[in-house]
């Protein structure tokens, strides 16, 4: 039977951003924890978790301390001797960010090493959420294990979302990331797509043509399209909902990652698929607002409820 926490599957990395001159800001992010904090932010006193593999280095702990000095656990994730999290750094060019990945032996690649334990870490969850770069991460064997464990925690009631989050350098090349992300759809309740990331892994020339597909294996559909409508595909009907123009954002970084978070927690509060997209589009268009990935709490609720 599912319980009332949420858990969020994937790797949560350093994070270098606000550049000037030489000097940096860490912080940690990753686009299944942006999501996470969003809807552990808009969630009330839901528990939240963050399933993933740590190290035991300096880093690691300090990101699993940050994680619990904002109420977010590790549940039963391995800690891995040894091991380390993975780094990325942002680069902006007005409001668009550009990337700089190491993270090829981060400690999350392991998160499915301990089967039992990831399979705890879904017992009893309201919701388990992960993303296209979540399987990407995992060898073949891994994500056969990961894929039984959500289907697992599905059968035992938890609602499960996925975004399938396509980035071509993650994959070993296009039809792996389309085999295993049809695989992923196949255990899913709510599918949080952007367009042109389906458009590039799939070929769909419209966000309608994402819908109508998607809408074929996955019970409800929310079709992501930057400062275009998003669209809505449930119960045989696809409505469009408008997004909320921004006339100077300063960093789109996140704003995807908590538009998913914000609609799944209004969808765990009984907001129906339109009420939550709106209320999703209001976070997405206050994180592009501030830098970094991880708006502070109460700049996400107050949009929230807006």
């Amino acid at each position: 039977m599912a319980g009332n926490g949420v858990a969020s599957i994937g790797e949560c990395m350093l994070e270098l951003s606000g550049q000037t001159g030489p000097n940096w800001r860490m912080g940690f992010a990753g686009d299944t924890f942006n999501t996470l904090w969003a809807l552990h932010a808009l969630s009330g006193d839901r528990p939240a978790t963050y399933v993933s593999a740590f190290g035991d280095d300096p880093f690691s702990q300090g990101q699993i301390g940050f994680f619990a000095e904002n109420g977010i656990g590790i549940g039963s994730s391995p800690v891995i001797p040894g091991a380390r999290p993975g780094l990325y750094a942002i680069t902006l060019t007005g409001a668009e960010r550009s990337f700089t990945y190491w993270r090829g032996d981060a400690a999350a690649r392991q998160l499915a090493s301990d089967p039992t334990a990831l399979s705890k870490n879904l017992e009893n969850q309201a919701l388990v959420y992960f993303s296209g770069i979540t399987l990407a991460i995992l060898d073949d064997a891994a994500r056969a294990t990961l894929l039984a464990a959500v289907a697992k925690a599905r059968a035992a009631g938890s609602l499960i979302a996925f975004d399938p989050n396509y980035r071509p350098r993650l994959w070993r090349n296009r039809e792996d990331a389309q085999a295993a992300i049809v695989a992923a759809l196949g255990v899913t309740d709510i599918a949080l797509p952007t367009f042109p990331d389906e458009q590039m892994l799939f070929g769909d020339a419209t966000p309608q043509a994402t819908a109508e597909r998607l809408r074929q294996r996955v019970g409800e559909v929310i079709v992501k399209n930057g400062e275009q409508p998003a669209l809505i595909a449930e119960n045989r009907i696809v409505h469009d909902v408008p997004a909320i123009h921004v006339a100077a954002p300063v960093d789109t970084t996140g704003a995807g990652d908590s538009f998913n978070g914000a609609y799944l927690a209004a969808r765990l509060a009984g907001h129906g698929p339109q009420e939550a997209t709106s209320r999703a589009h209001r976070v997405a268009a206050a994180v592009v607002q501030v830098r970094g990935a991880l708006a502070p709490f109460e700049t996400l609720r107050v949009a929230f409820a807006n």
